[in-house]
């Protein structure tokens, strides 16, 4: 990678991987006042005063989390709403420079307005395909279970996952990490990876060391949502290296659930010096209040350099389940911009 010179070069040029966003949480705040008003659905003013969303860490802070986003998920009640969503949240990223967008889905919360599990995957998959026409952003759409529900749902979306093998690109687990016991999630990520789905389940946030090990032992992710307590282990952290585990760092969404105080005190500095490869994402900016280009803002504010920055960038590219194709130009778009003169 050519270094070029130093400076402060547009972070909305640079190609990167947008590899930790999920589904409702994309949606564009004017769209949920939208679709509620169509609804006579009234908002709390925690929804609409423009505020990123700031919790404690506790098990109440995480209910009011739940709470909002469930909330700007009523919304989304029919294919149309789906659609719409999916679309602008790829637009979204396209203005930032998102070449590859891997979107996390659970059919669940909408299968009960379209017919169904099936049905509701099938309306994701099909827009996916049009929007990545459209926008030229290559699209990989992650199915994810949630923790609070029983282990044989999670194998039952599993199966459907697998049978979607091609534009679904990974399974994953998400929602509070104090739920559910890990190791019962594993033959449904055994199902996944038999279909060469990728594992990618959250870890790592909201608990320490332990529940990274406990996941990576169980699980065996491919790359884990958050993962950002691992630095607080450094043999821990090597062993993540080691076995090449990326990490979705989520600076903002971090802060806002008071994991830490704000979001420049991520480890990322720590995390990228051990070797790991770090793929930012904006996790839920509808409640965060922050999208993928503001967490790359946030690295530069911690003092990464445009080189770093590229860097950060290029990881992002190379551990996406993007095609080999699809790497190489975004990841020759990320040399070019470094090779670039940055504005005086």
């Amino acid at each position: 990678m050519s270094p070029g010179p130093e400076g402060c070069r547009d972070l909305a040029a640079l190609p990167k991987a947008h590899l930790h966003l999920h589904f409702t949480g994309s949606m564009r705040p004017a769209t949920l006042q939208e679709l509620a008003a169509e609804r006579g659905l009234r908002l709390p003013r925690s929804l609409t005063d423009q505020v990123a969303l700031q919790v404690e860490p506790t098990r109440r802070g995480w209910f009011r989390f739940q709470r909002e986003y469930d909330t700007a998920r009523a919304v989304v009640d029919s294919e149309a709403a789906m659609r719409r969503l999916l679309r602008e949240a790829v637009e979204d990223d396209a203005a930032e420079g998102s070449g590859r967008l891997e979107l996390q889905v659970d059919p669940t919360s909408y299968a009960p307005h379209v017919g169904g599990l099936t049905p509701a995957l099938e309306i994701v998959l099909d827009e996916a395909e049009a929007a990545e026409r459209a926008t030229g952003v290559s699209l990989g759409i992650v199915v994810a279970a949630s923790r609070t529900r029983h282990p044989l749902d999670a194998r039952t979306l599993a199966r459907l996952a697998a049978r979607n093998a091609g534009r679904v690109v990974g399974f994953g687990l998400s929602n509070d990490e104090r739920r559910g016991a890990t190791a019962e999630f594993a033959p449904a990520f055994a199902i996944a990876r038999d279909a060469g789905l990728a594992s990618l389940p959250h870890g790592g946030e909201l608990l320490g060391p332990a529940h990274v090990r406990d996941v990576v032992d169980h699980l065996r992710p491919d790359r884990l949502g958050h993962g950002v307590r691992a630095a607080e282990d450094p043999e821990l952290l090597r062993r993540v290296v080691d076995l090449g585990i990326g990490l979705e760092v989520c600076p903002a969404s971090n802060a806002s659930l008071g994991v830490v105080a704000e979001p420049e005190d991520v480890p990322l500095r720590r995390l990228v010096d051990a070797g790991a490869r770090v793929a930012l994402g904006a996790d839920d900016p509808l409640l965060f209040g922050s999208r993928l280009l503001a967490q790359y803002g946030i690295a530069r504010r911690i003092g990464f350099t445009d080189i770093e920055l590229a860097a950060l960038a290029a990881d992002s590219v190379r551990v996406s389940r993007a095609e080999d194709a699809t790497k190489d130009r975004l990841l020759a778009g990320v040399d070019a911009w470094l090779a670039a003169p940055p504005p005086a």
